[in-house]
């Protein structure tokens, strides 16, 4: 379902004459980041995921690539158990939500080679355990595979593409991860607009469809608003 929010006061126009999509709802501080600057917003989540049942047999090591895996992990009853286990993760708000709950993150890194990297280097003789969607990218598992380490991988969320139609002048597209590009491009086309990914791995899914491509600092939903804002201030 879309939600449509124009600048605030500008009620059915566009104060800059910019509309943005985002391909997944945006929190309510978000949205606002871009009202204020006088956007028009269309967003949708062109993605939904859903928590699968698993069996809890685990290594030392927990590795978490994105907050779905490890929401659906801590929904196992057994997950408690493992507390005290290290965890590997990706993302800063991925290596925040882990905390909340109560575990320790031994290394958190900005993107699935950087940890493979860090792994590799330092935790070579360990063993660990994978916390995957269906749709994750191959990066983490090939590289572990390839220098030798232990390691196992559990399926504990499914990703589901949900695309949805537009039928407005688009300006720019937040872009927040592959999955979520591929159901943008079931219903649409990218056309002139500019695309800003949160990171190099959602930007390669739009390699030979356009140019057009903004790449966050940081894989962060505010880094990506950001790069939004800054670009359209600079025109």
């Amino acid at each position: 379902m879309w939600v449509n929010s124009a600048a605030a006061g500008k009620t059915g126009s566009l104060e800059n004459g910019i509309r943005i999509v985002s391909t997944k709802k945006l929190q309510g501080n978000h949205k606002q980041y871009l009202l204020n600057a006088g956007f028009s917003v269309l967003e949708a989540d062109f993605i939904t995921t859903v928590s699968l049942p698993f069996k809890m047999e685990v290594a030392k090591n927990l590795i978490f690539t994105s907050q779905n895996a490890f929401k659906s992990f801590l929904l196992n009853e057994k997950s408690s158990e493992y507390k005290e286990n290290p965890v590997f993760c990706v993302g800063a708000k991925t290596a925040e939500v882990v905390q909340q709950n109560g575990y320790s993150v031994e290394v958190c890194a900005d993107y699935a080679e950087d940890l493979a990297t860090a792994i590799k280097k330092d935790y070579a003789d360990e063993s660990f355990t994978f916390f995957s969607g269906n749709l994750r990218q191959d990066t983490l598992p090939q590289a572990m595979k390839e220098a030798g380490i232990g390691f196992t991988e559990i399926e504990v969320y499914k990703t589901a593409l949900t695309p949805h139609k537009i039928n407005a002048v688009t300006n720019g597209v937040l872009f927040f991860s592959p999955s979520g590009v591929q159901s943008f491009l079931m219903e649409n086309e990218i056309g002139q607009a500019i695309c800003f990914c949160i990171g190099t791995t959602t930007a390669k899914a739009l390699e030979g469809i356009t140019e057009n491509i903004v790449i966050a600092n940081r894989p962060t939903v505010e880094n990506v608003i950001i790069q939004f804002i800054n670009y359209y201030k600079e025109k």
